[in-house]
């Protein structure tokens, strides 16, 4: 049986959603596809183990500018092949990871909240609440 379908095959028997198994049989391939870029030829995972996952994890953060959610899912599927798929599980590895873009809540002072209750005047307080939150 080939690795991918081994992939495929372990993820069905964990029951894994099938959107699951097509995009960690994709995360997958795409790691040896890159391995094969570099080498020149295919490289069984086995062989790679920690500074190979170090280095496509890096190249999607970098290289393809992959956003974390993205990468994370990268990093899910090469655990699980490591692990539950070659049972040779992955140590340590530390790999450039995208960064997560930092959001701020939007507040309005008291003031703000003031000048737009006033602008309403005669409406209702749901009609206020409905247009506070948009």
């Amino acid at each position: 049986m080939k690795l991918l379908e081994q992939v495929a095959a372990a993820c069905r028997v964990r029951h894994f959603a099938p959107a699951t198994v097509d995009v960690y049989g994709h995360w997958v391939e795409d790691y040896l596809r890159f391995h094969f870029r570099l080498a020149g030829r295919w490289v069984h995972p086995r062989e790679l183990r920690e500074g190979g996952v170090e280095r496509y994890l890096t190249h999607l953060a970098v290289d393809r500018d992959l956003s974390a959610s993205s990468q994370n899912q990268a990093v899910c599927a090469l655990v699980f092949l490591y692990r539950e798929v070659l049972k040779e599980p992955l140590g340590e590895f530390a790999a450039v990871r995208a960064k997560r873009p930092q959001r701020l809540p939007t507040v309005l002072s008291v003031a703000e909240v003031c000048r737009k209750l006033a602008a309403f005047g005669r409406y209702t307080p749901k009609s206020c609440a409905l247009a506070l939150s948009a």
